[in-house]
């Protein structure tokens, strides 16, 4: 191919890219971008760019998703410098252009793929550059740039892609090792890029020497670096994340089998994005002999089939590259139980592979049956109506991601069994006052998932909206019953108790949130508030006590029931309160002197003298 062609088809292909997106770049903020970028004070001062690659906490407000990505986190930083504050402009341009790095990157890993498969076939080129408008105009692609914080996935990409190329390309970067600072680089953007040394045994195996004629120790040898600078940023990530943080999955068999049945329904989404969605309600499979995993493993038994005997004609390396590729990408999401058994941005790394296979098998086919200028002209027409198809797709999709409105509910119609989705949905309708509707939503997500503790604030709010006051208190209860650790839970309680004139319960519970998540300045702002309009009073601090102790700190229970006594001596909640604790302490004499001094102030107090009962009763069976 001409040089002259490869420069006029890469500037159609940018054009053709800058049409599809061209509706997405003043798309808002989604989802996971509210804790880790809107409502996080850290981005928005470069001065705490070091700190990042220290502390974990700095990532997210809420401590289950405080994990360590340092590089993405510093891109955004560099964002809301840029422009000025949360301008989703600023972060979507970003953003594109990491993305149109990484095709370009994926052009010359694509090139250097078919130069080292057919170094003297002219069409190699053509190839690669189909492969890559296939990949960037995939409709699936688009779920990745539009979400902001899965920039991530794509500097992960990046990295993985990069030093592969600068492997294949650079000898001296080879032989110095610094090949591999893509990948750290990427690493500490996403842990997704942690499979590029099989990524690079593959690759070595099928084009640096055919395997049947390499050594596996030669092999082992030659990817060592690679796994030991994957190893030490895995490491280090690891000791720097915050033991808070999780990966939210409940059984870890259910969903390692559950994933040869998302792999199939990933590939098939290839071939027809028909129902992206940014928040799927894919479901656990029931056991080993549920039929999704009967299926699902023979189609990853097809797929390795496939792969493997590709490996046995050099013209085929391509494919076999691309499908080892797409199922190795696949690992870090299928062995780790995360809180969605799928997610659409999870194809984003496997699809760089697939893409490759795929044409690359489409072009050997075409080779043979397009033997006239007639049938070339059909197969040019096919290709152009497929990039039409995807750029339609892509601009639909941009368009769902416009609004928090549109995005949600999208996801209530395209995954209408999840829970998260509609109760997301019905907060949307709830900022616009609309509490009705917002109920409605809110309850119809209980039924999905009844021990949500975030869906239980939310209905909590909208009740209280709504001026429904009893059923109001007990979903807030009702939140704190399920996750009494989680300051969200305190933090609206206590908004609501302060709207509706509680102070000193309000106070108990801002107090609350603010020592679960020091970090979250709205629960700070608000407990000032509620202090200023009224000092502590024996009430606040035997509510704040009554909250510890649903949490489980009985030492700082005792401490505020011990509050409320100073300024209340003869008052019998609040000994009964330290009698409780010191029960849940097996301090049984401590316990039995605070339950006796209640029953003294209340002779008819029946939970004291059911907690001294239970004092005298253990103590008794201990000696």
């Amino acid at each position: 191919m001409p040089r002259r062609g490869v420069y006029a088809a890469a500037v159609c292909l940018l054009a053709l890219l800058l049409g599809a997106y061209g509706n997405h770049f003043h798309n808002g903020f989604h989802f996971d971008d509210a804790h880790a970028i809107v409502q996080n004070s850290f981005v928005r001062d470069l001065r705490f760019i070091p700190r990042y690659f220290v502390d974990a906490t700095t990532f997210s407000i809420l401590p289950l998703n405080q994990s360590y990505r340092p590089v993405l986190q510093t891109t955004l930083a560099i964002d809301y410098r840029l422009a000025g504050g949360y301008n989703p402009v600023a972060f979507h341009i970003d953003t594109f252009a990491w993305y149109l790095l990484q095709l370009a990157l994926m052009y010359a890993l694509f090139v250097t793929v078919a130069e080292r498969t057919a170094p003297r076939d002219a069409a190699n080129p053509w190839i690669a550059l189909i492969a890559v408008a296939l990949y960037g105009l995939h409709p699936v692609a688009a779920e990745t740039v539009n979400y902001v914080i899965q920039r991530g996935e794509i500097l992960a990409t990046v990295g993985a892609v990069g030093g592969l190329v600068l492997y294949a390309r650079a000898a001296r970067l080879r032989r110095t090792g610094l090949y591999l600072l893509p990948v750290a680089v990427g690493g500490l953007a996403k842990p997704t890029v942690f499979i590029f040394p099989l990524l690079l045994l593959v690759y070595i195996r099928l084009f640096e020497q055919e395997g049947s004629r390499r050594r596996l120790n030669e092999t082992l040898w030659a990817i060592a670096p690679s796994i030991a600078v994957v190893v030490v940023v895995a490491v280090w990530s690891q000791n720097r994340t915050p033991p808070t943080w999780t990966a939210g999955g409940t059984s870890a068999g259910l969903y390692i089998l559950t994933q040869p049945w998302v792999t199939l329904r990933y590939m098939a989404a290839f071939g027809a994005p028909l129902y992206l969605s940014a928040d799927n309600d894919w479901k656990l499979v029931d056991g080993v002999a549920d039929a999704r995993v009967v299926v699902g493993v023979a189609f990853l038994a097809i797929v390795v089939w496939l792969a493997i005997g590709a490996t046995r004609r050099r013209s085929t390396y391509p494919v076999a590259f691309g499908l080892w590729w797409f199922l190795i990408a696949l690992v870090p999401t299928a062995v780790l139980p995360l809180a969605e058994v799928a997610n659409d941005h999870r194809m984003f790394l496997p699809f760089v592979g697939l893409t490759l296979a795929i044409t690359w098998a489409a072009a050997l086919h075409v080779r043979y049956i397009a033997n006239t200028a007639a049938r070339r002209l059909a197969v040019a027409a096919v290709v152009v109506g497929i990039f039409a198809l995807e750029t339609v797709g892509v601009r639909a999709r941009n368009d769902v991601w416009r609004t928090d409105d549109s995005l949600w509910l999208d996801v209530t119609e395209k995954s209408p069994t999840n829970g998260r989705g509609l109760m997301n949905y019905g907060l949307t309708r709830m900022e616009k006052g609309d509490y009705p509707t917002a109920i409605a939503y809110f309850e119809r997500a209980l039924a999905f998932t009844p021990n949500y503790s975030l869906l239980h604030i939310n209905l909590g709010v909208a009740y209280g909206g709504a001026g429904r006051v009893a059923d109001a208190q007990r979903e807030f209860n009702a939140a704190i019953a399920l996750a009494p650790n989680d300051w969200r839970s305190h933090y609206f309680y206590g908004r609501w108790l302060r709207s509706v004139g509680q102070l000193p319960e309000a106070i108990a519970q801002l107090q609350l949130a603010v020592s679960q998540n020091p970090a979250d300045v709205d629960s700070q702002t608000l407990l000032q508030l509620a202090l200023r309009e009224q000092r502590p009073t024996p009430e606040s601090y035997l509510a704040l006590s009554l909250g510890q102790y649903q949490a489980g700190r009985f030492r700082d229970c005792i401490a505020s029931a011990g509050e409320a006594l100073r300024l209340r001596p003869d008052y019998a909640e609040a000994y009964n309160n330290i009698a409780a604790c010191h029960n849940a302490l097996a301090e049984w004499d401590a316990g039995i002197a605070a339950a006796e001094a209640a029953v003294r102030l209340r002779p008819d107090f029946a939970l004291a003298k059911n907690n001294l009962a239970y004092a005298i009763q253990q103590k008794q069976r201990s000696k």
